[in-house]
């Protein structure tokens, strides 16, 4: 599949993704990627994060490729029972640990626990050993529930701005093979 044959759907996690986070780099570079917005950043509630990725899935005219980051990935997963349009697949980064009262904000808790169920279209995950908000067995964990290719990024924080990952290159690479490899 190419780019321009998908609806990109770039889901961002807690407090949004700035101006330096390659989720914004890539939105302006991918001409049918547009990000899910969420009327409060801040103070996330999950029914609300849940049915906002599901009205944009649903408001799509190509086949969808979720590209989720952090919080981001449980409101996709939690709102897969809510999409009536097709998914092609779905590309997370950093999953937090949503069910573990050690992570903090602990209102990150809310949107737990993960469902287990195998995923119903290809997805890839990537993670890092030294995720603050997640551990790299836990990501691995539930990755493997998903049916979900898991990728090992090292000691890379949580992969954002903050982190270093602004432009990110390398998960360019990662995901226009992956984006590849989908059937459009």
């Amino acid at each position: 599949m190419k780019a321009s044959e998908a609806d990109i759907l770039i889901i961002p996690g807690y407090t949004n993704s700035g101006p330096n986070h390659w989720q914004t780099r890539w939105r302006s570079k991918l001409s049918t990627a547009r990000r899910v917005e969420q009327a409060e950043w801040s103070k996330p509630v999950r029914d609300d994060w849940v049915a906002r990725v599901a009205e944009e899935v649903n408001a799509s005219i190509r086949p969808v490729v979720l590209v989720a980051h952090s919080l981001g990935i449980p409101s996709a997963i939690h709102a897969i029972p809510l999409f009536n349009k097709r998914v092609a697949g779905a590309f997370f980064v950093a999953p937090p640990e949503v069910d573990n009262p050690e992570i903090r904000p602990r209102h990150l808790m809310t949107f737990g626990p993960y469902p287990r169920d195998p995923l119903p279209f290809p997805s890839l995950t990537v993670a890092s050993r030294n995720d603050p908000f997640g551990s790299f067995e836990h990501a691995d964990d539930i990755a493997s529930a998903w049916g979900s290719l898991f990728i090992d990024a090292g000691e890379a924080g949580h992969i954002n701005a903050e982190s270093g990952h602004g432009p990110w290159p390398e998960g360019t690479m990662v995901f226009a093979q992956f984006l590849s490899r989908l059937k459009p």
